[in-house]
């Protein structure tokens, strides 16, 4: 399968240890399987931090997913309790950031529409289940989040672009 990155600057080598600690899954290095959707996040990070919008394409092969190589955690591709459970406690910067020993993580992208949502659950305006169900309307984008060198070794970069 073909996976995204959409970025500023060219990557080498892949260093878990930059970004931020309170993202969707936590830190690691995140991608997409949408061109589109890598292509948004590359200009946005150009016209915010500088440097020329890039698109880095990896293949992996999606077979290390279900051999048991890897400890995966797939969501589904709608919003679900757990998924927004999870996103919650790993933006939440008023807590630790969370630590888990998955080697990959695939599931929806948490956007601004549902960092809102998640905000309105962490004031308690409202439930952890109606916070699913409001979520569940949205097209939610997917990602794979890449959290071990291990998971990284199956990663293969193809292409540089440009956008």
């Amino acid at each position: 399968m073909k996976l995204y990155h959409g970025t500023n600057q060219d990557i080498e080598s892949i260093d878990l240890s930059m970004g931020s600690q309170y993202k969707d899954f936590g830190r690691g290095f995140y991608l997409t399987p949408d061109i589109a959707t890598a292509e948004r996040m590359a200009k946005k990070r150009s016209r915010l931090f500088g440097g020329n919008a890039l698109l880095i394409e990896y293949s992996f092969d999606e077979s290390h997913l279900d051999s048991g190589a890897l400890k995966v955690l797939k969501f589904p591709e709608k919003a679900t309790v757990e998924w927004a459970h999870f996103v919650d406690r790993n933006r939440d910067r008023s807590k630790e950031p969370v630590s888990h020993d998955y080697d990959v993580i695939c599931g929806p992208i948490a956007d601004d529409g549902v960092a809102y949502l998640l905000g309105r659950y962490h004031e308690g305006t409202t439930t952890l289940e109606e916070l699913a169900a409001g979520l569940q309307d949205k097209f939610l984008d997917q990602q794979y989040y890449f959290a071990t060198e291990r998971a990284l070794r199956c990663l293969i970069k193809v292409n540089v672009v440009l956008i």
